[in-house]
C-alpha cells in the first residue's frame, strides 16, 4: 500500500495572467487584482484523473497531507485514506513547505506529490537535502508560471498518469535537474537560470516534460532576418493586429522590423505601430475586443520542452486564445530550436480548448523566409 505525499503551493501561478512573471512575494498583489487560485484546483483535477483510470487500486493508496490550503482543501470526495500530520493558516511561505516536508518524512511517505512552480520545487529539494531524504521521488504538478525543471508532468493529467504508472511498478526512477530561475531579474527582462540541484523523479518521456534547454546557434543570424523579412512582407499590414509572444528569437525579429517588443512578455502591434507592451490578460483582451480585423499570434516553443502554450505565457488565457482562434497561431521555430523538438505541446488547462488543437493534429511553423513545415500537435 504506497504511502503518497501530497503538498500544494496555494499561491503558485498567481501572477501568471497578470503578466508578473512569476509568483514569488507577488501573492497577496496578485489576488488584489483578482487573481484566482490555480494551483489547488489544478491538482484537484490531477486527483480526480488519477481516480478515473485507477479504478479501485485508488484505494489501496494511503495519502499523507497538510491540511488546509496546503492539502485537504483540493482533495476531491471520494479520496477515502487522507492523513493530516501538519496544518497551516493564512499566508504560506518557504518555511511553511520545509515544515510540511519534515512531517510528511516523518510519516515514512514512498513518493511526494507537489503541486507548484520552480519556486515550490527549489524550496522542496532544499527541505529534502536538509533532512538527508534526497533518493525520496517527486512528481510536480504544473501550477507555476514558468517551470523549467525536469521533474514536472506535462499537466495535470500527465501526473495522474505517472503516478499511476509508477504504483503499477511500470516507471523507474531517475534523477533530473532542478533549475533556479531568478525571478527580480526575470521581471527586468534577464533570462538567468542555473541547475541548482537534481531530484529524483519518475521517468516517462511520454507524460513527463523534461528540462528546458537554452538553444544557442552561431551562424543563424541570416536565417533570423530571413523570418523578420517574411512577417514584414506578410503580416505588418495596416489592418492586422499581430500579437508577439515571449522568447529571445521573437525579440530579435521585432527589433528588425522596427519593434521594441519584451524578451519575457507578451507585446501587440497594428501595422506599423506598435499597441501594447508586456501586456496582461486583460489588456489583451481588450485590444482584441476592440479590433476587426484579422488577428495572427506569434509563438516560439520553448527549447527542449517543446512547449508552445503553458509555458511562460498564461496571459494567453483560454478566453484569449479562442479570441484569436487555433488557426490564428504561427510558431516561429529556427533550425538549431527545431532539432530539439519532437512536437509541438499545448497546454491551455483549457479541455475543451485543449481538444480543439488535439483535432488539429498539425500547427504551422516559419523556419526561414517564405519556408513553412508543420509539426505534430502534442496535447497531454
Amino acid at each position: 500500500m504506497p504511502r503518497l505525499g501530497l503538498l500544494v503551493n496555494p499561491d503558485a501561478g498567481l501572477g501568471g495572467r497578470l503578466g508578473l512573471k512569476g509568483s514569488d512575494g507577488q501573492a497577496e498583489y496578485a489576488r488584489s487584482q483578482g487573481a484566482e487560485d490555480r494551483s489547488g484546483p489544478r491538482m484537484e483535477a490531477m486527483l480526480e484523473h488519477f481516480i478515473a483510470i485507477s479504478g479501485e487500486k485508488s484505494e489501496d493508496c494511503q495519502w499523507i497531507t497538510s491540511e488546509g490550503r496546503m492539502g485537504t482543501d483540493w482533495i476531491p470526495e471520494g479520496v477515502p485514506d487522507v492523513t493530516c500530520v501538519h496544518s497551516s493558516v493564512g499566508t504560506t511561505s518557504a518555511d511553511d513547505t520545509s515544515a510540511a516536508i519534515s512531517s510528511l518524512l516523518d510519516s515514512d511517505i514512498d513518493l511526494l506529490l507537489y503541486a507548484g512552480g520552480d519556486g515550490t520545487t527549489r524550496d522542496i529539494v532544499s527541505a529534502l537535502e536538509e533532512l538527508e531524504a534526497s533518493k525520496l521521488p517527486v512528481i510536480g504538478v504544473p501550477t507555476g508560471v514558468k517551470m523549467h525543471s525536469g521533474c514536472f508532468a506535462s499537466s495535470p493529467k500527465a501526473a495522474a498518469e505517472v503516478l499511476a504508472a509508477w504504483i503499477a511498478g511500470d516507471l523507474l526512477v531517475a534523477t533530473t535537474e532542478v533549475l533556479d530561475l531568478d525571478e527580480e531579474l526575470y521581471r527586468q527582462g534577464r533570462w538567468v537560470v542555473r541547475i541548482y540541484a537534481e531530484v529524483m523523479t519518475p521517468s516517462s518521456p511520454r507524460w513527463m516534460q523534461g528540462a528546458k534547454m537554452r538553444v544557442e546557434a552561431s551562424g543563424e543570424d541570416e536565417i533570423v532576418e530571413g523570418i523578420a523579412e517574411h512577417i514584414e512582407e506578410t503580416l505588418v499590414e495596416d489592418e492586422r493586429l499581430v500579437l508577439w509572444g515571449s522568447g529571445g528569437t521573437l525579440r530579435s525579429i521585432g527589433e528588425m522590423i522596427g519593434f521594441e517588443l519584451t524578451t519575457l512578455g507578451i507585446d501587440a502591434t497594428r501595422g506599423s505601430e506598435q499597441i501594447g507592451t508586456d501586456i496582461n490578460e486583460k489588456e489583451i483582451l481588450e485590444i482584441l475586443g476592440s479590433h476587426e480585423g484579422p488577428v495572427t499570434l506569434l509563438l516560439s516553443p520553448m527549447g527542449g520542452q517543446g512547449f508552445l502554450i503553458g509555458r511562460g505565457n498564461l496571459q494567453l488565457s483560454p478566453s484569449v486564445l479562442r479570441k484569436v482562434g487555433v488557426d490564428g497561431i504561427l510558431g516561429i521555430v529556427t533550425p538549431a530550436k527545431l532539432l530539439t523538438l519532437r512536437s509541438l505541446r499545448i497546454e491551455t488547462g483549457d479541455e475543451e480548448l485543449d481538444g480543439d488543437f488535439s483535432e488539429k493534429k498539425y500547427l504551422k511553423v516559419l523556419q526561414g523566409y517564405r519556408t513553412t513545415r508543420v509539426l505534430p500537435v502534442s496535447v497531454d
